[in-house]
């Protein structure tokens, strides 16, 4: 059983729990005991929060206090340093985020040599270093630190390189929404290289409004400026630039999973398709039959991208993704890349000749009700037999027709209910009812 680390690295409240300094300056020392590979170089990229100034600092002494070497990247997204940390043939790459979370939240991911998430076994070595004393190397085998200033453009040029050479967007005109995050520094530029009329969104960070009122979580913003501005579509990122969400002309949002057909419908008519497209237990009915139509296999793995690139590896696919916008596109990187994923739709839409509103109505979504319950203890809630008797009896009132998913959240105090079928007065009736299960009190 793994201490700290959750489904995406650790993340929490800054200043409590384990997102404070004096532990993340230790998690430091610990992961470079077990990914430092005697004298290597480990990468470090932060989003924008203001928190991200105190926990790179953390960090920083940490592995050096463990003799690792150190390369800055300054603001980069999760894919981004997952990349960086290849090309410089980096022992590890470690992101400060908490990706879609307010900003009073922060976390640390990592990522491998290959850019890969850590495997489970890597984890709990890190949480095994975690438990012995902090011991600094001797001075003469101390870390260094230095700062890579060109990391951004590095990282532009090789998101416009997964799709083809010839292919431009001039004539586009696209709203480009970064949720005051870690995109707003290089997302603008990669579309407005490739010809595309850009206008800005939450590209004005300052540390506070990082997924405040734009984003990917928070895309009314954005419907409205790509309506008002007459746009083509808009692109919407998260915080961390690892989800992606888009708009059409209409002003109407086209979630990650009908994103994830285009681009699987555009692989499938180009011969480059291969292997079912993976979801999630939280993927919509309606995308599984739209592929299925197509004669593209779909399979289910559970919420987290780490599992969906399992099984992907384990089948040799190369597409997957979440709802959320968090697609992998496995044969372009190595993990779900927003600005990557968003090239793979508007080339997808070049090459088929068609344009967003059009190819998204090809996915007939089910209604699907999603609510989050807080709550201090989660997992628990969700063994209570009060709770388990209203699962069953929401899927027997549906009879086949739909499904019931409650789980707890891997990055927050949640409880996610969520109820999707044929009919949606039904599914909200079933979600409402079963979160009231969820929230009410425990009786003794």
């Amino acid at each position: 059983m793994r201490q700290y680390f959750g489904t995406d690295g650790i993340r929490g409240r800054v200043g409590r729990g384990h997102i404070t300094p004096d532990f993340v300056l230790k998690l430091g020392w610990a992961a470079g005991r077990v990914l430092g590979q005697g004298r290597g170089k480990i990468l470090i990229g932060k989003d924008t929060r203001i928190s991200g100034y105190m926990f790179e600092s953390a960090l920083e002494a940490g592995l050096v206090a463990a003799g690792v070497d150190i390369r800055l990247l300054g603001p980069m997204t999760t894919p981004g340093v997952a990349y960086l940390t290849r090309t410089f043939r980096a022992c590890a790459g470690i992101v400060i985020t908490a990706s879609h979370n307010p900003f009073d939240d922060n976390g640390i991911k990592f990522f491998s040599a290959d850019g890969d998430k850590l495997p489970d076994e890597v984890e709990l070595a890190i949480e095994a270093e975690l438990a012995q004393p902090l011991r600094t190397v001797a001075s003469s085998e101390l870390g260094k630190v230095k700062r890579i200033d060109d990391a951004n453009g590095r990282y532009i040029e090789f998101c416009k390189s997964t799709i083809p050479a010839c292919m431009n967007f001039r004539g586009l005109k696209v709203v480009v929404d970064c949720a005051h995050g870690a995109t707003y520094n290089t997302a603008p530029f990669v579309f407005e290289e490739l010809g595309a009329e850009v206008i800005r969104l939450g590209t004005e960070p300052d540390g506070f409004n990082i997924n405040q009122g734009v984003g990917s979580t928070a895309p009314n913003a954005l419907c409205e400026t790509v309506v008002r501005e007459g746009a083509d579509l808009g692109i919407a990122f998260d915080g961390d630039g690892d989800r992606v969400l888009m708009v059409d002309a209409h002003g109407t949002l086209i979630d990650g999973d009908q994103l994830l057909y285009v681009i699987a419908k555009s692989r499938l008519l180009s011969g480059a398709m291969r292997g079912d497209v993976v979801g999630t237990l939280m993927s919509n009915l309606g995308v599984e039959h739209a592929l299925k139509r197509l004669g593209i296999g779909f399979a289910r793995t559970q919420v987290g991208d780490r599992y969906i690139m399992e099984r992907l590896k384990a089948q040799d696919g190369i597409l997957g993704g979440e709802p959320s916008g968090h697609l992998i596109c496995r044969d372009r990187t190595t993990t779900g890349d927003g600005i990557v994923a968003a090239l793979q739709v508007l080339a997808a839409l070049d090459r088929l000749g068609t344009r967003l509103e059009d190819i998204a109505t090809e996915v007939e979504r089910y209604p699907q009700v999603l609510i989050n319950v807080r709550l201090d203890q989660p997992r628990a809630a969700l063994d209570r037999p009060e709770v388990q008797a209203a699962v069953t009896a929401a899927e027997q009132e549906l009879a086949g027709r739909g499904r019931v998913l409650l789980r707890p959240s891997g990055t927050e105090p949640l409880v996610r209910v969520m109820v999707e079928g044929a009919e949606r007065v039904q599914v909200e009736h079933l979600a409402e009812h079963l979160a009231a299960a969820v929230r009410a009190p425990l009786t003794v």
